[in-house]
């Protein structure tokens, strides 16, 4: 019974630091590299008939160039909302609407952009690694009470802490491997 607690705690740490490293990348997925692609824009906010929906709920996507986006609503009166929410975002896009469509023309980025985006992605990237430290603390946590309360003995307790130690360096590599894709994506011509 007391190894099988702390095989649960691990468990749940382990679930809850692949969402981590899954939210980390979907964080690198905003991030545009020049190219077009359909994550850079579907979560932005659109204020439809009064609601604040993501725009991947109202719209469908096609990428028919590298450096376009179009951007078809499901409901034809949404057009406007959909060209505001875009105008409004921190894209730095020009949207043209051609009234049943949005096309999106991503400039290619300077060297001083990328530099930048970089820089953001390497923050993304540490935001992502403290949310996994804070999920093996709270695993620790959870082991420490079990041993405190006798429920697991001094050497179930360091073989759970290492195989949480061992649990967070492979979501902190995925994560760092990540980090090095989305940088040669950003740095290349």
């Amino acid at each position: 019974m007391t190894s099988e607690m702390a095989d649960l705690i691990l468990e749940d740490a382990t679930e809850r630091m692949k969402k981590a490293v899954a939210h980390a990348r979907s964080d690198f997925a905003s991030i545009r590299t020049g190219r077009a692609a359909p994550a850079l824009v579907e979560k932005i906010p659109v204020d439809y008939y009064g609601s604040e929906v993501p725009l991947q709920q109202i719209a469908g996507f096609n990428v028919p160039e590298a450096r376009q986006l179009l951007i078809t609503p499901y409901d034809k009166g949404a057009i406007g909302a959909i060209e505001k929410a875009l105008q409004q975002s921190d894209l730095g896009l020009n949207p043209s609407n051609d009234g049943v469509s949005i096309r999106l023309t991503f400039p290619p980025l300077t060297q001083e952009r990328r530099k930048q985006l970089v820089k953001v992605v390497k923050q993304m990237a540490e935001d992502g690694k403290i949310a996994l430290r804070n999920q093996r603390r709270q695993g620790r946590q959870e082991l420490d009470a079990l041993a405190k309360d006798g429920d697991l003995s001094k050497d179930e307790l360091e073989r759970a802490e290492k195989e949480l130690d061992r649990i967070i360096h492979v979501h902190e590599a995925e994560i760092t491997e990540s980090l090095a894709a989305k940088e040669r994506e950003l740095l290349e011509d």
